[in-house]
């Protein structure tokens, strides 16, 4: 993990315990222009969420995901740091609020890809089963949840 994303975690899991609104911000990175990443964003807002978004350059974006420690086939198309962890893709935000109260030793959750049905992925009807996977400081994943 590089320097600026270990000092990124760092300092928002500091800030974390100083109030019930700084536990509840989520830092968004992402492209501009991007509909399933705002689809996504107002999913964590309706959830209680309060976003800060950040638009990026693409390649800046894959190298934070690389840096956090996401392997290739991992990521998504948004990322964001909630509760001092790394959240890729488009995550439920009942798994977030899972994840911060657990308090596993992990980089964060992901869910790979866009699967339709997901968080900002609507797609009516259709629906894709997808895992969220849980992804371990040395890189290994488990599955967090099922959806």
């Amino acid at each position: 993990m590089s320097p600026s994303i270990r000092w990124l975690l760092a300092a928002t899991a500091m800030l974390a315990p100083m109030s019930l609104q700084a536990a509840e911000t989520a830092r968004v990175f992402k492209t501009s222009g991007c509909g399933c990443c705002l689809g996504w964003i107002r999913h964590l807002e309706e959830n209680g969420y309060t976003v800060e978004a950040t638009n990026m350059a693409m390649g800046s974006l894959m190298k934070m995901k690389l840096d956090a420690g996401l392997k290739v086939g991992q990521t998504s198309c948004h990322s964001a740091i909630i509760g001092g962890y790394f959240i890729e893709g488009h995550v439920p935000a009942g798994d977030i609020a899972r994840l911060v109260a657990e308090k596993p030793d992990a980089v964060g959750l992901t869910v790979p890809d866009m699967p339709l049905g997901s968080p900002g992925m609507d797609g009516g009807d259709d629906r894709e089963a997808y895992d969220v996977l849980l992804v371990r400081r040395d890189g290994a994943t488990e599955v967090f949840a099922q959806h």
